[in-house]
């Protein structure tokens, strides 16, 4: 049997800040000129975000600000403070494991696969570090067996979901008894600093934080019946781009470079690179689109000549969640899954975009409805108290 994605659970912090009060936030920041202002307005408006996540509950409005002590990322007069990357990833290594753990949970129960049927873990992160890292952790939280495998994929950025599947599945492929847990945490907000730098403010702009995680197996005993086939996969580098998209770590937080030439490559690009990878298959039934913002889902959809519905799942979770890095493209996903109008045999292309620029490409069919009616609530956690 094909491998196949069985679940996916999904997680998201409790603080919950609507679009326009995040852009009112950046735009009142002391030091913020009329040309800044005018750009962060039209970054934050023209977005298609409505609301996003984040573990610092200080950025909500009913959120306090933090504690004098260096560590604060919002001052009393709700000014945006510039804590060390150190700070930054302690607040990581905090609010992190929670949101593994729930996220896990969620796709294991959906799965109905108990936690001593797990025989592989994959983690997948680029917005903290620690070790013994995530992946360790989740055998503690959810008591697995300490035999268990691990594997942790850092730093690749908004496309590291297809790299953590591919490996699911060539494990599954190798060994057809393994039933591998795939989990991506982003929590992309705790690098967020006051700047009046067009590409700080399109990053500031998008990024979110969330979990997600996936259930692979080649076992057809494993699991409930149905999912999503895991048929290829495919990796391309485009022609140029190799300075428009770049994530580096810096003495105040990890630092995005994030150009305005990122969705003109992508809208060059990507026909070619979709040609390579469906190998004249033909189109398939379904696009599920890494949202990396509005203007290269508009880039990738008339770059692939797509109807204008063909990429509603990915805006509706931008909308409802902005980008929250490799999480994102399972949350997608996760939607196609338990779509009734999806049918069964239904071909779904998955696409995702990463430093490079590199595009991640995975051919999945759908298999059976592994549920009836609407798409369950993402699960929340909140924020570590103080954060």
């Amino acid at each position: 049997m094909s491998p196949r994605i069985v679940s996916i659970g999904t997680a998201v912090p409790t603080t919950r800040i609507a679009q326009t009060e995040a852009r009112d936030l950046f735009a009142s920041q002391p030091g913020v000129d009329r040309l800044a202002a005018r750009l962060i307005s039209a970054a934050f408006d023209a977005a298609a975000i409505e609301h996003r996540h984040t573990v610092l509950a200080q950025l909500s409005l009913s959120g306090a600000p933090g504690p004098d002590d260096g560590t604060a990322f919002i001052d009393s007069e709700r000014g945006l403070l510039r804590p060390t990357t150190g700070t930054r990833n302690d607040l990581y290594l905090r609010t992190a494991p929670a949101l593994y753990a729930e996220a896990a949970r969620a796709a294991m129960a959906d799965a109905q696969v108990e936690a001593s049927a797990i025989t592989h873990v994959v983690t997948v992160s680029c917005t903290g570090f620690f070790a013994p890292g995530p992946d360790y952790r989740l055998v503690r939280d959810l008591g697995l067996d300490p035999s268990v495998e691990r594997y942790h994929l850092g730093f690749i950025g908004c496309a590291a979901a297809m790299p953590g599947l591919r490996l699911a599945s060539r494990i599954t492929e190798s060994d057809p008894s393994a039933v591998v847990l795939v989990v991506c945490v982003e929590l992309c907000t705790l690098h967020i600093r006051p700047s009046p730098d067009p590409q700080q403010i399109v990053a500031a702009s998008v990024f979110a934080d969330g979990a997600a995680a996936a259930i692979v197996t080649a076992d057809p005993a494993a699991g409930r019946e149905g999912g999503l086939e895991l048929d290829r996969f495919t990796t391309a580098l485009t022609s140029e781009g190799e300075a428009d998209m770049v994530w580096t770590i810096g003495d105040h937080g990890f630092e995005m470079i994030l150009s305005a030439e990122v969705p003109r490559i992508v809208g060059r690009e990507i026909r070619g690179a979709v040609d390579r990878f469906l190998a004249g298959e033909g189109a398939p039934d379904a696009w599920a689109v890494h949202p990396g913002g509005r203007s290269v889902l508009d880039r990738v959809e008339g770059g692939l000549e797509l109807d204008a519905t063909a990429l509603d799942v990915s805006r509706g979770v931008l909308r409802d969640y902005g980008n929250m890095s490799s999480a994102t493209i399972l949350f997608i996903l996760r939607r196609m899954l338990h779509d009734d109008a999806l049918a069964d045999g239904a071909r779904v292309a998955a696409l995702a975009f990463g430093p490079g620029l590199t595009v991640e490409s995975a051919l999945l069919t759908k298999r059976g409805a592994p549920r009836v009616g609407a798409v369950p609530v993402e699960a929340a956690v909140g924020a570590v108290a103080g954060a």
